[in-house]
């Protein structure tokens, strides 16, 4: 029986590897359960699943939890959670996820990662940690996961790879042009297709910046470079990626939009879960469409290429930076236009700074930071002076 820790056990990802774990409680047992505040649900969780541990951040609200679980070890650091489990789920959002991933991969341990931001920022960091003894890191992203399975039927030791092909949705926004979304709402920019996801990676699918950022994520999981990562838009969320070989053949991951598939995949690697989580009814599938991407329109994909080929602190400082646009968006501080905007100025103001410990990401991040809540302040005051 493998053990499991999740961090961020209250977002989407994270409820839904308790589905998970709940439809197949022989193979899997929950023994970590983390969250930034969220605690009536973390204690509905842990009644339920009965962890050892539960990591809260917020520590003046350990006394509620201490008084609801009695016996259950209570940490402030969900990186603390890493010791009693075979895999951690890493669903934290945003960069806030670093500690867990570098201490589950130092660790010897696996890592299902769902907090892209981590490796993307911190990937000269990160990547020396995979050589760690006994270490693995499983993709839970739909499109990651499934080039994780289209790779892994290729026998050749250097894989033969022309290039990957990363899918994506549109967004709520696909086939609009620039005018028309001068003024669009949180509401509509929430409003997705295909997906139910937090607010922060829903956004970043409106804007692309979500596929930008997958196309860094790949290029560091599976050292393709970026001249062989190519993004198209399939509306339907039925193809989650592909794999083109050097003979022309295409291997492709099909399956319905359930992100229970990927979890289940990260967390039983190299089997397969029993559950047919995302099973397709073919009588059902009457097209399958693709597209290029608008890439005027939506200009977050074009910056995540750019950071990603500048390399060292470079990516650090657009995920930093666009943390800072999509919670000003969510705010009411900053329309959806301005997103790629701050973003893209605050890439014009970037510093590359050296990137070997995670002191240095730490220092990246919290430049890029500032560097853009100027720029959103900015906009804001010509905005309300307008």
């Amino acid at each position: 029986m493998k053990r499991v820790a999740i961090a961020g056990s209250t977002g989407s990802i994270g409820t839904q590897t308790l589905d998970v774990i709940a439809a197949d409680a022989e193979r899997f047992r929950l023994v970590g359960l983390g969250i930034g505040r969220s605690v009536d649900e973390l204690i509905d969780q842990a009644k339920r699943f009965r962890p050892e541990i539960v990591a809260v951040a917020d520590v003046s609200l350990h006394q509620q939890v201490r008084a609801a679980l009695p016996g259950v070890t209570i940490v402030a650091d969900p990186a603390d959670m890493v010791d009693p489990a075979d895999i951690v789920v890493n669903a934290v959002v945003g960069f806030a996820g670093l500690g867990v991933t570098v201490r589950t991969l130092a660790s010897g341990k696996r890592l299902a990662l769902a907090n892209k931001e981590s490796l993307i920022a911190a990937g000269p960091v990160v990547q020396p940690l995979r050589a760690t003894p006994g270490a693995e890191l499983i993709p839970i992203d739909s499109e990651h996961c499934a080039l994780h399975q289209c790779l892994r039927s290729s026998a050749a030791a250097d894989r033969e790879v022309s290039r990957l092909l990363l899918t994506a949705s549109g967004g709520p926004f696909r086939g609009r042009h620039a005018a028309e979304l001068a003024d669009v709402t949180v509401d509509q920019a929430l409003a997705h297709p295909t997906w139910s996801m937090g607010p922060k990676i829903t956004i970043d699918s409106s804007t692309l910046m979500n596929k930008g950022l997958e196309v860094i994520e790949a290029h560091e999981l599976f050292g393709v470079a970026y001249d062989q990562i190519d993004v198209v838009v399939h509306p339907q969320s039925i193809v989650h990626s592909m794999v083109e070989f050097t003979d022309g053949s295409t291997i492709a991951q099909l399956s319905q939009p359930d992100m229970r598939l990927p979890i289940g995949y990260a967390l039983a690697y190299p089997d397969r879960i029993g559950t047919p989580f995302g099973r397709i009814e073919w009588a059902d599938l009457r097209r399958l469409d693709f597209e290029e991407p608008d890439r005027a329109t939506f200009r977050c994909l074009n910056l995540a290429y750019h950071a990603g080929r500048r390399g060292g602190a470079a990516p650090a400082w657009l995920s930093a930076a666009n943390e800072v646009a999509v919670d000003a968006f969510l705010g009411g501080r900053l329309r959806w236009p301005d997103i790629a905007a701050v973003c893209a100025s605050a890439l014009d103001e970037f510093v590359d700074l050296p990137i070997a410990t995670v002191d240095d990401v730490i220092a990246a991040d919290r430049r890029s930071r500032q560097v853009a809540a100027e720029l959103v302040e900015g906009r804001a005051v010509r905005s309300s002076v307008s």
